[in-house]
């Protein structure tokens, strides 16, 4: 497959301290179970360890990165940060700090987004799904990494409860989730809590409890799949019903694994009574928890302490990033005093992917289910009539991004409900990727990736018709000012810098409006100030009224405020599955297999560059 496995390259070789460590490892040599850290520093009556020092490990927001591997560029992954990513690099750093504290002493934990994101989780759920013979490659990894427990992610519902049970059965270690409630019952659809106990070399056994939380937002963004079925209550409410719970049964230590942001925020507003990100709330408002690991905001938080208001303890966060980036790692030093472990303090930081190899037991026990991904993915999903270019994206109407914006637009519409199913559908599209084009002829899950380069989500917003003109205002800014009609080249009229842009306005911050059943038509005079451009706007050709509704499907990037667009971040959420576009679009040509321009791309130019009522000549 061309994977360089003992890669350490621009990145780095393996952490300081941990070269030794890691080569006897990748040898295949066993980590004895009392090696390292972790003993009692001192010792009691009758020979009791007086201190001690626990670790736990955490992942989050996995979303079915196995490998570090980039399937739609057929490549090594990498970014601009130089970031790894799998299961098999997070490995390797697990079999570090085990060979360090001794792995008797550690703990490993997830919270949640396991199992979809990646084409190696579309393949396993969509082409060859899992079963009783066909395990995720995911569950085979985590097996083998040996995790202790993990909580529920949202995303963990985007293939429906069956196949999350299905998954559920593969593990070796138990899905926690304590406000997912059967919706008959009220009972628990999961086991709210665990409690490990962990044997350090000497003294008595510790018992760590670990609590599961996941988002309330399920109920909105797998609307289709949990409905009648399972209900989500808040963490807050949920962890002061089961961390008291988890302390009468012996807990000497309570750590939460939270599919929920740190920072307080809801992406559906007040549509719910629980809020989405409640984190940091559950540490302030819930007594005698000691760590949280912290998932679904996809942000880097090596430690933040917050204080229980009712206590004043400290509660520790920690979250890795995302997809394998990062590895949090908890020390919780405990005193032993009467007849009991206490936590005495905890300290987080997170271990970087990048710097060290890929686990060859990882890659070696995943290589024919990566076969299989890679070959899906360069394989032929439909045919196209003709070749679509987004090189010309920026300054004139192709069908390229009309093709997203087709499929955008069609998915939310077919969402909508009671009145909200009878208003005109719109939908925005950037130019991401100039070099993205899909041939004529075959067309392979590669080429249709290339169109949608981000891991964008879908939503669905209602904006009137003011707003509509208010927003391409403001994606107009991303266009110079001409003194008047003539040809032009591309690089005189575009990125524009604007005092938000001193450096020109990115390609990604210009988009495309478009219209589903109908065509929404306007002009571009670049001519004119910034502020001023948009005119003749008009949707199926009757000018667009300032009241008049529509709703429009938007990227979550745009939706919550990337871009700083207008009117968008308080506008009501009617559609927010949580699905990812690049995946939609795939899905489309797969379900459809012919993609023919003629459906979803009109003969004449929807939109246009013009000085007043001249159209711009431009040339690349």
């Amino acid at each position: 497959m061309g994977m360089n496995v003992r890669r350490t390259s621009r990145r780095g070789a393996v952490a300081a301290g941990g070269v030794a460590v890691a080569t006897a490892l990748l040898a295949g040599l066993a980590t004895p179970a009392t090696a390292g850290g972790g003993q009692g520093h001192g010792h009691g009556h009758g020979g009791q360890p007086s201190t001690y020092e626990l670790t736990v490990m955490g992942t989050t927001d996995l979303h079915g990165s196995a490998l570090n591997w980039d399937y739609f560029k057929n490549a090594e992954y990498d970014d601009s940060a130089h970031n790894d990513v799998g299961l098999a690099k997070v490995s390797t750093l697990v079999d570090q700090v085990r060979a360090d504290k001794g792995r008797r002493n550690t703990l490993l934990v997830d919270a949640g987004d396991t199992i979809q994101g990646t084409s190696l989780a579309y393949y396993f759920a969509k082409i060859q799904p899992i079963s009783k013979t066909v395990i995720h490659p995911m569950a085979a990894a985590m097996n083998a990494i040996g995790y202790d427990a993990a909580a529920v992610g949202n995303h963990e519902f985007n293939y429906g409860i069956p196949y999350l049970r299905t998954f559920q059965k593969q593990l070796d270690f138990p899905l926690l989730a304590a406000n997912a409630l059967d919706d008959a019952s009220g009972r628990p659809a999961f086991k709210p809590y665990v409690i490990k106990t962990v044997r350090p070399a000497h003294g008595k056994p510790i018992r760590v409890g670990i609590l599961g939380l996941t988002n309330p937002g399920i109920a909105i963004w797998d609307k289709a799949n949990v409905e009648g079925k399972m209900r989500f209550d808040g963490l807050v409410e949920q962890a002061k019903k089961y961390v008291p719970q988890m302390k009468r049964a012996g807990a000497d230590v309570v750590l939460v694994a939270a599919h929920s942001g740190a920072d307080t925020s809801s992406s559906y507003g007040d549509t719910l009574p629980f809020p989405e990100n409640a984190a940091t709330l559950v540490a302030q408002q819930v007594r005698d928890i000691d760590a949280i690991l912290v998932g679904h905001a996809h942000q880097e938080i090596p430690e933040r302490v917050v204080k229980n208001t009712a206590t004043g303890k400290d509660v520790v966060l920690s979250e890795p990033l995302k997809w394998g980036e990062r590895l949090s790692v908890f020390d919780i030093d405990l005193t032993y005093a009467h007849h009991r472990w206490a936590v005495s303090s905890v300290h987080s930081k997170v271990l970087n992917a990048n710097t060290v190899p890929e686990n060859p037991r990882i890659v070696k026990l995943l290589a024919a289910d990566q076969k299989k991904v890679v070959d899906y993915v360069n394989g032929v999903i439909g045919t196209a009539t003709e070749a679509m270019s987004a090189a010309t994206a920026r300054y004139e109407d192709t069908a390229a991004l009309d093709f997203i914006n087709y499929v955008q637009a069609e998915a939310v519409k077919a969402d909508l409900t009671g009145a909200d199913a009878a208003l005109p559908v719109l939908s925005i599209a950037a130019p991401f990727n100039k070099d993205a084009a899909i041939p004529a002829g075959d067309v392979s899950v590669r080429d249709i990736a290339g169109l949608y380069i981000y891991d964008n989500t879908l939503l669905g917003i209602k904006l009137t018709g003011a707003q509509v003109k208010a927003y391409l205002e403001k994606s107009a800014e991303y266009f110079k000012q001409v003194a008047g009609p003539g040809t032009y080249p591309a690089d005189q009229l575009t990125n524009a810098v604007t005092p938000t842009a001193p450096s020109g306005t990115p390609d990604y911050n210009y988009d495309v409006m478009a219209g589903l059943d109908k065509p929404l038509t306007y002009d571009i005079d670049v001519s004119k100030a910034a502020g001023s451009r948009i005119t003749g706007l008009a949707y199926g050709g009757v000018p667009v009224a300032d009241d008049q509704v529509f709703v429009v499907a938007i990227n979550n990037y745009r939706q919550s405020g990337g871009g700083n667009f207008p009117g968008v971040v308080g506008a009501p959420v009617v559609y927010n599955r949580q699905l990812e576009i690049r995946q939609l679009l795939i899905d489309w040509v797969t379900a459809h297999q012919v993609v023919d321009p003629a459906l979803f791309s009109s003969t004449n130019p929807d939109w246009r560059l013009t000085a007043g009522t001249t159209p711009l000549t431009v040339t690349p």
